[in-house]
């Protein structure tokens, strides 16, 4: 009797089996602009298989059918994830000033560092909250408008009980001596650890070993757990992005881009430069927009607290055919003509529905939040922070990158000790070797590697 040797789908890490996310594929594709409608019903069909052997072949079948799709007619975004294609396409905006230097430049770091740190922090006990948890929780405990962190010793049992998001857990400031470990500032210290180990001019396969290296596979998420796969089995940049993986748009590459805009301060476009270099590995179109955006925005930062144009001059690193420009631009439009922010989130939720992965994640629906706080935060990082992580969808990283864009804009004074009192100055990470570490030490070492 002939036997065949099969995984056990039932069993797998999450994220992982590309067959049980071809409902998410083919949005994805749709999104993307690809040909593929006349399959809809052959992609809704083979997701309600149980997960098997023969569901993962035919869906091997339709990543081939995607792989080779052509654009469909009439599709408005023009959308290239190579570097040359993307400055070809950039609306030539810049942010000019002269990068200061000494104590000045100290505070500026300092402050990206503090505000990336606390504003994860914030977000991080209602991360995967959805609203109709969230407000009602802010609210409940007297934080709404949000002004202040999320404290454990006022989640009741009854709190806990009655939210669906889970309320129970240790990342709160009352419970906790120092920044706890996170995604978000992982990944600011991993950038550190490739700059230092392999320089300025670092490449996409220096930080495809820095990952597979540093941590195991259970502490990366969604694209990035798909581009460790791929990695470990042989696919290199831009390949490791492509190869089965439906989250190829998704927040993971935008959260990254932090330490590039910290290192080249006044500089976006080589900021940009190294956010392409790192999204490529994991991510393609808006997708490595959203990190070239983050990190452009945060060089931009060092040279001006004119929050529309630190914005702007993010953008004008990105292609203005793509969907990431448009959106945020929109973002802008509502703010010049006097929108109100609490209309502006709730268009963001109309368009982008939070209660599915896909709309929750993506790059483009948590980067018009991130533009929202920017925008009506009128500075104030604390306040800012808040906007963003009440608005929902991603909150740490949302939060993370509100905090750095804006402590990098106006230095580390600006941001009351109440955020980063708790911290004990001190960070946790899930890198090996690199468990417990000194914010003073990483801010030092930031300073270094500024060229």
């Amino acid at each position: 009797m002939k036997h065949s040797i099969a995984p056990d789908y039932m069993n797998s890490a999450e994220w992982i089996e590309y067959c049980q996310k071809l409902e998410l594929e083919y949005k994805q594709s749709i999104e993307e602009g690809l040909d593929v409608e006349g399959y809809k019903d052959l992609f809704l069909a083979v997701s309600k298989m149980p997960n098997s052997k023969e569901k993962d072949y035919i869906a091997d079948v339709l990543f081939d059918i995607i792989s080779n799709a052509e654009t469909r007619e009439g599709y408005r975004y023009n959308e290239p994830s190579d570097l040359e294609g993307i400055r070809a396409l950039r609306d030539g905006f810049e942010v000019k000033g002269k990068a200061p230097c000494g104590d000045a430049l100290k505070k500026k770091i300092e402050g990206a560092w503090i505000g990336r740190i606390c504003g994860c922090l914030l977000g991080k006990p209602v991360e995967g909250a959805r609203q109709h948890d969230l407000i009602p929780l802010l609210k409940e405990t007297g934080n709404y408008p949000m002004h202040r962190y999320i404290l454990r010793n006022e989640i009741t049992d009854e709190m806990i009980e009655k939210y669906d998001h889970y309320l129970g857990g240790v990342n709160y400031i009352d419970v906790l001596d120092c920044a706890p470990v996170d995604d978000d500032t992982n990944y600011t210290v991993l950038s550190q650890l490739i700059i230092e180990k392999h320089g300025r001019d670092f490449t996409s396969q220096n930080v495809s070993d820095m990952w597979l290296s540093s941590q195991p596979i259970c502490n990366y998420f969604t694209a990035e757990r798909i581009a460790f796969k791929n990695l470990v089995n042989g696919y290199s940049a831009p390949a490791s992005a492509i190869y089965k993986n439906p989250y190829r748009e998704w927040i993971g590459a935008q959260i990254r881009g932090d330490y590039f805009g910290y290192i080249n301060p006044a500089d976006p476009q080589t900021a940009a430069d190294m956010a392409w270099r790192d999204a490529r590995i994991s991510h393609i179109k808006n997708g490595i927009y959203g990190e070239m955006w983050a990190s452009a925005m945060i060089a931009c930062a060092a040279v001006t607290s004119d929050v529309k144009a630190i914005i702007k001059g993010g953008l004008g690193q990105i292609p203005k055919t793509s969907r990431l420009y448009e959106e945020i631009y929109d973002v802008m439009a509502d703010f010049d003509n006097g929108t109100d922010f609490d209309t502006v989130i709730k268009k963001i939720h109309q368009k982008y529905d939070e209660y599915s992965d896909h709309g929750w994640c993506h790059t483009i629906s948590n980067a018009k939040i991130v533009a929202a706080a920017l925008l009506y935060g009128n500075g104030d990082c604390g306040k800012s922070i808040c906007m963003a992580v009440q608005s929902g969808f991603d909150t740490d990283c949302n939060g993370a990158t509100v905090g750095s864009v804006l402590g990098m804009a106006n230095g580390i004074d600006s941001i009351d000790s109440y955020w980063y009192t708790p911290l004990n100055g001190r960070l946790k990470t899930s890198i090996l070797g690199h468990n417990e570490l000194l914010i003073s030490e990483l801010i030092n070492k930031t300073l270094e590697h500024i060229k």
